[in-house]
């Protein structure tokens, strides 16, 4: 296992990271456990959770049960200072988490301490914004997508707001450094003015989606990654299990994400079908693992900090943390770029 610094800070973190959303759902807390301690001994030291998981499906009924497993674990184990724990805040919109308020000064307060209380810790490593109060085009919304109804000095304040409390947190000891999730250029560069004109923390990493179907950050983000030294936290680096082929021919596993989360949030739609196939005959013609070899691609890219994988079964998790192992050969990488060519953003 390979590791890298987190942004600017001295945090270490393995370029694989264990995510989390299913535990609680699709996975019982004695699973939870048994990936915890399998990936702890394969080198992985980073594992990333929401306040708001599971989601799969998401519910006000199991909402906080993934890192109540994360801090049983840790409880049981000893080892919160050998893990590298991520968690975030959520943006507005669930009315079940503090009225849907999303991400301010006094919901920030309020998550922390309730996250903390599950986890069985008193800091988190990384604390992340999960998606902004502003408006963004996560989550399969670009096609409607609409900056120009959002409020400048508003976004402006909150996100000051955010900083100002964040840089209390990191001077109490109950946050080491902050991160970003579901963020743009504009709004991840703000951050970074900001921080640096108020002498408040910088953003060490954004977690945005990136997988062979979905590559928008290999834009204008990365430019921002290579110069202000904010690497990706890559989710849905399978696109949510697509890439694997399981949900090829409308075929829904029982069990599976796409037999829960019927659409997995927009993405299981046919354009993806001729994409998804080709990426799949590349990994037959080569004698590769579908999975591994999409997993290995997101590991290739010079502005990754970390690629968060997510498995339901011990045999899913193998192959994932595997792909570490996995050198994709020139030919390989050549051939993935010709069909990224022709399907550039299908999802």
């Amino acid at each position: 296992m390979r590791y890298k610094t987190l942004g600017r800070t001295d945090i270490s973190v393995s370029e694989i990271c264990l995510g989390t959303m299913t535990w609680g759902t699709q996975n019982t807390e004695a699973d939870a456990h048994d990936q915890m301690d399998r990936s702890f001994e394969r080198g992985v030291n980073f594992i990333d959770t929401a306040e708001l998981y599971p989601t799969t499906p998401v519910s006000p009924e199991t909402q906080g049960l993934t890192e109540e497993y994360i801090g049983s674990w840790l409880q049981k184990t000893r080892r919160r200072k050998d893990i590298v724990l991520a968690t975030k805040v959520a943006g507005p919109g669930r009315s079940y988490l503090r009225d849907g308020d999303g991400a301010d000064g006094k919901n920030i307060r309020l998550a922390i301490d309730a996250s903390l209380k599950r986890l069985g810790t008193d800091y988190v490593d990384l604390y992340q914004i999960h998606w902004p109060s502003r408006g963004h085009f996560h989550f399969r919304q670009a096609w409607h997508y609409d900056p120009f109804k959002q409020d400048h000095a508003k976004a402006v304040a909150n996100i000051t707001e955010i900083l100002e409390t964040m840089g209390a947190l990191v001077k109490e000891g109950k946050v080491r450094a902050i991160g970003l999730s579901n963020e743009t250029t504009w709004g991840t560069q703000k951050y970074l003015t900001l921080a640096e004109q108020l002498g408040l923390p910088r953003v060490a990493s954004v977690q945005n989606e990136y997988n062979l179907l979905y590559r928008h950050y290999d834009l204008d983000m990365a430019e921002l990654s290579h110069h202000e030294d904010v690497g990706l936290l890559a989710y849905s680096p399978l696109a949510g299990g697509i890439l694997s082929g399981k949900y090829l021919d409308g075929v829904r596993p029982a069990g599976s994400r796409g037999s829960i989360n019927s659409d997995i949030g927009g993405r299981l739609q046919p354009l993806q079908e001729a994409p998804t196939k080709a990426y799949l005959a590349i990994a037959a013609k080569h004698g590769l693992d579908p999975s591994a070899m999409a997993l290995a691609y997101c590991l290739t890219r010079r502005f990754m900090a970390s690629v968060i994988i997510g498995a339901t079964t011990m045999k899913q998790l193998e192959t994932d943390i595997g792909s570490a192992d996995l050198k994709l050969s020139h030919d390989v990488l050549t051939e993935i770029e010709t069909v990224h060519r022709k399907y550039p953003m299908p999802i």
